[in-house]
């Protein structure tokens, strides 16, 4: 890095030291800009990286609920408003005992750039609490939504600030927190997105990320001469994003080879029958282990997927930050492994990102391959806006326009960078153009 980068991360770890993940996607993006720093000296006059590592604004409040037995809790909720730079702040809210300042801080750090590539007008942010939903009865997790609304309420409006779901936050919890917007506040379904179909949402909404993902996939298989038919998968997780992610894996003629959950996690060599999982997963909020009780002879691990020996070309992590390290990569490169790309939000630790390059694996960030969620939730809002929903076709086909126009966005810029086919910092700087881009317009530099 240059004297000039170094010093803003310096500066940076000096004073947030604790926040590891967002220092981690902070020096990730310092990396791959400075190329475009290098070419453009001027960015450092106008204090371009000081202003884009900064959020515009962090709300951070209590939020009080009670339990069935009448207990009283207090968890902790967040709003980071990252950057409003393309349009309103865009992000999930993510509900999960591991939720701090940090990991909300890097997720909306990431946001304004996955968003800003989608082509859509919608800024960058990011939210949730350390609210663990698992285990909790569904009046409990509506009154925690309905506190947690109570205050999120005074900070968001549909063009000022759109929430989402993420980890912890699916239709359920979308829907009890537009009930209380609603108490609140008064009718609109353009305040929040990933809703029920009934009520505002949008066809595709819950397989989008998933779906995304593998569009931009058969995109970088594509630029390497081959395509998905017959190649074995291995996916981590079973949310929606691996679940969706492995069907369309599967439509495309794919062989998905492996999935997990918290606990553990199933290798198929044959192929891993995708009905079941959803009865266990998707269906009852089962655990994966369950898998064996229908499939005996399957091979069931506890602990992470990563750690499983397992024969495949293609790796799709889509759990959760940080679950694939270098000792990972070079694993998933003796068994064959030929492309990473990103379901998760930084799911590669930085060492295991350099380690790809090192073992020739192509790999995808997730602020690009996994941008189809947030694309259809700016279409989610489009649809609301103007008081109508688009078929299943119509959507799914901006869906793929749109990853396809991120693939070669990010294509574009690795190579006038001379960075050839490294689509990681091809998407760091093909987004970051456009950001300092929308700073000059704007004059904010």
């Amino acid at each position: 890095m240059s004297a000039y980068i170094e010093n803003i991360y310096q500066q940076l770890n000096e004073k947030l030291g604790h926040e590891s993940e967002f220092l981690q996607a902070v020096g990730e993006f310092l990396d791959a800009v400075e190329p475009v720093m290098a070419a453009h000296p001027e960015y450092e006059d106008l204090a371009v990286l000081e202003r884009i590592t900064a959020p515009e604004r962090v709300i951070i409040f209590r939020v009080p609920w009670m339990d069935d037995q009448g207990k009283i809790h207090v968890n902790t909720g967040y709003r980071v408003q990252f950057s409003s730079l393309n349009g309103p702040y865009k992000g999930g809210l993510r509900f999960h005992p591991t939720v701090n300042l940090s990991i909300l801080k890097f997720l909306g750090f990431e946001q304004i750039f996955k968003n800003i590539l989608t082509g859509l007008p919608i800024g960058g942010g990011k939210g949730g609490a350390d609210f663990d939903p698992k285990g909790k009865s569904g009046n409990e997790i509506m009154r925690f939504c309905q506190s947690f609304m109570t205050e999120l309420s005074k900070h968001i409006a549909p063009d000022l600030d759109v929430p989402a779901g993420d980890i912890g936050v699916g239709g359920r919890e979308i829907g009890f927190l537009y009930g209380q917007y609603k108490r609140l506040r008064q009718a609109d379904r353009g305040i929040l997105t990933g809703k029920p179909l009934i009520s505002g949402g949008s066809l595709i909404r819950p397989e989008a990320t998933g779906f995304g993902l593998v569009y931009f996939l058969t995109h970088m298989l594509a630029e390497a001469g081959q395509d998905l038919k017959g190649k074995k998968v291995i996916i981590s997780g079973s949310g929606n994003v691996a679940y969706f992610a492995a069907r369309k894996v599967e439509e495309l003629g794919g062989i998905v080879v492996s999935m997990s959950d918290s606990q553990g996690a199933i290798y198929e060599d044959k192929g891993i029958d995708l009905d079941v999982i959803k009865a266990i997963k998707v269906d009852s909020y089962g655990r994966i282990k369950e898998y064996l009780e229908t499939y005996p002879e399957a091979n069931y691990q506890e602990g992470s997927v990563w750690n499983l020996d397992m024969v495949a070309d293609i790796a799709l992590p889509c759990a959760t930050q940080n679950e694939v390290d270098e000792i990972a990569v070079a694993r998933l490169a003796k068994g064959g492994v030929e492309f990473i790309a990103e379901g998760a939000n930084m799911p590669l630790t930085s060492a295991a990102a350099k380690a790809t390059k090192n073992h020739g694996i192509v790999y995808a960030p997730g602020k690009a391959a996994n941008a189809g969620g947030v694309a259809v939730s700016a279409l989610e809002m489009s649809q609301n806006s103007m008081r109508l929903s688009w078929s299943r076709e119509e959507v799914d086909q901006q869906l793929q326009d749109i990853m396809a126009d991120i693939f070669k966005a990010c294509l574009a810029a690795s190579q006038a960078y001379d960075f050839d086919h490294d689509y990681a910092k091809g998407a760091d700087i093909a987004a970051f153009e456009k950001v300092v881009e929308l700073m000059q317009i704007q004059g904010l530099v």
